[in-house]
């Protein structure tokens, strides 16, 4: 009898979850469909990938087609026995035990061949090829060769080419051998080999799926690792801004502090004491609010900065003026134009106490400059730099400019700072 129509059907529905367009990740690749550059000798000579292999990517409504086309297989198959042949009891007790046992051989099958161990993987195959002859020979020739196309499809999708092309080959020749001969026709053996064909087709899908789970899952780590060193870097720069707030109220407050102790030492009155005291409360009260501003300038929350270099200007009894016309500036402009304005103006207190101090904000073109010079003072030498030795110069950690240097390089600016003609200048200019 003839089964190449029951078991095209039944055998290739089972299969369908693999069959399909490749993806576009597959198009031009090697042609082992891998995309990892294998010659055509490694790709018959290897086993598919794991990421081939395994179900990830793999659309839904696939693998139900798939597990539809396999039961829908083994029900057609035994119908088509039971159907056609007239069995007594004990011939379908046999058929239905032959076809269980190849049904849990090749399942065997399936479970190990993503181990990839060849020993293994073949001999449960033989024990599927056995059963499909065992059907072959015992009126039930259609269940044979739904499981001869079953094992001619999975090997080639699941083992080395070199291996399983053989063993479908050599299967199928003894297969048609030697059961009944209404079996053994062209149908049956196009039917078997051509299901190997399309075990081929169907690998280089699954190889062009992990070709493309792969570059997903490299895009991912990716991606992770960018917000990582995004995220360490907004952390390094949270810490800068407010290490820098910090060391400018600690700083300021060291100069009120250390003023005090050389009132004290000096035996001046309560009352100038006390203003000191008052000056470096006040001091550690700004610092707070500077680190809550500083937090807020990053997320771009802060207020203009003519506004606020007037009220440090006030503060300071300095003079400031504004050259072009004012503009937003960005929050990484903005807080190292702030920075740099506190830092020059509280040396100045400190290196040359009474100088008369000018600060300027020059909106350019495409760039921001400010300029802090001071003139005079009660230090030896004057100016804000250290170039005199005021009695409160000693106070704080001498890193300020190297600080305002390093914040103006990492924004892609410049900042230049020395002594003048009676006093120190600070020039800052940043793109923003």
């Amino acid at each position: 009898m003839s089964a190449v129509s029951a078991v095209s059907a039944a055998s290739v529905g089972g299969k369908t979850e693999a069959a399909g367009t490749r993806t576009a990740s597959g198009a031009g690749q090697p042609p082992d469909g891998t995309g990892n550059g294998r010659s055509d000798v490694d790709s018959w000579t290897e086993w598919p990938s794991r990421e081939a292999l395994s179900r990830e990517g793999l659309a839904v409504g696939r693998r139900m087609l798939g597990w539809v086309g396999r039961i829908g297989g083994l029900v057609g198959g035994l119908w088509a026995t039971f159907a056609n042949e007239h069995l007594s009891a004990q011939q379908v007790g046999t058929v239905l035990a032959v076809t269980a046992v190849g049904v849990f051989a090749f399942a065997g099958f399936i479970r190990s061949a993503p181990r990839m161990n060849l020993r293994r993987s073949l001999l449960w195959l033989t024990f599927a090829y056995v059963q499909a002859i065992l059907c072959g020979l015992n009126h039930a020739p259609v269940m044979g060769i739904i499981l001869m196309c079953g094992i001619a499809l999975a090997s080639i999708q699941r083992l080395p080419i070199i291996a399983a092309a053989p063993f479908t080959l050599i299967g199928t020749t003894i297969f048609l051998a030697v059961v009944p001969h209404d079996v053994r026709n062209w149908g049956n053996a196009v039917t078997i080999l051509g299901l190997g064909i399309l075990g081929y087709i169907t690998r280089q899908d699954w190889e062009a799926r992990a070709q493309t789970q792969r570059t997903l899952s490299q895009e991912r780590a990716l991606r992770t690792a960018e917000a990582e060193s995004a995220a360490l870097a907004e952390r390094a720069r949270i810490a800068r801004e407010i290490h820098d707030v910090l060391a400018h109220s600690l700083s300021a407050q060291l100069v009120h502090l250390e003023a005090a102790r050389l009132m004290v030492e000096g035996e001046a009155s309560r009352e100038q004491i006390r203003e000191r005291i008052v000056a470096a409360r006040r001091m550690a009260q700004d610092g707070l609010l500077e680190t809550r501003a500083a937090l807020s300038a990053l997320r771009g929350e802060f207020r203009p900065i003519g506004e606020f270099l007037i009220n440090l200007t006030a503060d300071a009894s300095a003079k400031l003026e504004v050259v072009g016309t004012p503009r937003p500036l960005t929050a990484e402009a903005g807080v190292a134009v702030r920075r740099t304005a506190q830092e020059a103006l509280t040396n100045v207190r400190k290196h040359a106490p009474g100088a008369v101090c000018s600060v300027r904000l020059s909106y350019l073109d495409d760039s921001v400059e400010l300029e802090v010079v001071d003139q005079g003072g009660s230090g030896p030498k004057g100016g804000s730099g250290g170039s005199g030795r005021g009695e409160l110069a000693s106070s704080g950690s001498g890193l300020g400019l190297l600080g305002m240097r390093e914040r103006a390089e990492l924004l892609g600016g410049s900042l230049e700072a020395g002594p003048t003609q009676g006093g120190f200048r600070v020039l800052l200019r940043i793109k923003g």
